[in-house]
C-alpha cells in the first residue's frame, strides 16, 4: 500500500489534505539529570513500506539501552495498525520491566494507531486544540470471494484486540466502544479526558498552575507595599511636640 493509499482508506475524506501534512520527526533525548528518555513521534506509524513513517522497530530501538521514565510527544494520525499494537506492548513491557512511568504528551492528534499509545501511559495529557480518533480497521485485498471473507475474518478479530486495549482505560462499556470504533469516533480534549483515554487537558500540570498563582500573588503582594510606601512618602508630617524645658533648680 502506498501512502496514497493509506489516506484513502479514511472514511472521512474532508481531513485527507490536513493528515498529509503531518510530516516525520521521530527524536530520542535521554535526560540524565532526570533519567528520563523524551520520545518525539511525529507522522505515520508503519513499517518500510513509507519511507518517511516510524515503526515499532524505531521505536524498540530507542528503548534499549535506556532506563528510566519515558515522555512522549505525539501527533500523528495513525497507519499501520499492527505496528500500533506492537508499539504499544514494547511500551507495556519496558514499563513493567524497569518500573518506569510513562507520560503521553499529545500535541496534535492521536488518531487510529496511533490512539494505542496513551493507552499505555500513566499519564496522558490532552494539549490544547488536540484530537484522539478511534475507527475500524482497514486493509486492501485483491482475489476470490475466499480470500476477501478470510480477510475479514482477520479484522474483525484484529479489532477485537484493538478494543481489548482500548477497554484497559474506557469508561463504557464494550459494546459502547465497539460501536465508537464502527462509527469512526473523534475526541476532543475534553471528551478524551472523560472517556478515560486521558488524565488532563491543556498545557500546563496542576503544579505549574500552583507556581503561577502564587507568584501571581507574589507580584500583587509586592504592588501592595509599593503603593503602602509611596502614600506614606507623600502625606504630611505629622509634627512631633518639642520636649518640655528643664525645670530651674533653686538652692538655699
Amino acid at each position: 500500500m502506498t501512502k496514497q493509499d493509506f489516506f484513502k482508506t479514511f472514511k472521512n475524506q474532508s481531513y485527507v489534505e490536513q493528515l498529509q501534512k503531518i510530516e516525520r520527526k521521530f527524536e530520542a533525548f535521554h535526560n540524565e539529570a532526570s533519567n528520563t528518555t523524551e520520545l518525539t513521534i511525529y507522522g505515520i506509524i508503519g513499517n518500510a513500506y513509507w519511507e518517511d513513517s516510524i515503526s515499532a522497530s524505531d521505536i524498540d530501538q530507542a528503548l534499549k539501552n535506556i532506563n528510566g521514565d519515558i515522555l512522549i510527544n505525539l501527533n500523528s494520525p495513525g497507519g499501520d495498525a499492527v505496528d500500533g499494537i506492537a508499539i504499544f506492548n514494547r511500551l507495556m513491557k519496558y514499563k513493567n520491566e524497569h518500573k518506569a512511568k510513562i507520560k503521553v504528551n499529545v500535541d496534535g492528534w492521536a488518531c487510529s494507531a496511533a490512539s494505542l499509545f496513551p493507552l499505555a501511559a500513566d499519564e496522558t495529557v490532552m494539549g490544547l486544540g488536540s484530537m484522539l480518533m478511534i475507527h475500524e480497521a482497514s486493509t486492501v485485498v485483491w482475489g476470490t470471494k475466499r480470500d476477501m471473507r478470510k480477510e475479514a475474518d482477520v479484522l474483525e478479530k484484529l479489532e477485537s484486540g484493538i478494543i481489548d486495549i482500548y477497554m484497559t482505560k474506557a469508561k463504557a462499556s464494550r459494546e459502547e466502544i465497539h460501536k465508537m470504533v464502527d462509527d469512526e469516533t473523534w475526541f476532543s480534549a475534553q471528551e478524551a479526558l472523560e472517556m478515560g483515554f486521558a488524565t488532563a487537558t491543556g498545557t500546563f500540570s496542576n503544579k505549574d498552575s500552583e507556581i503561577t498563582q502564587l507568584r501571581t500573588q507574589l507580584a500583587t503582594m509586592q504592588e501592595e507595599i509599593k503603593q503602602l510606601k509611596n502614600q506614606s512618602q507623600n502625606e504630611d508630617p505629622v509634627p512631633v511636640p518639642a520636649p518640655a524645658a528643664a525645670a530651674k533648680r533653686i538652692f538655699f
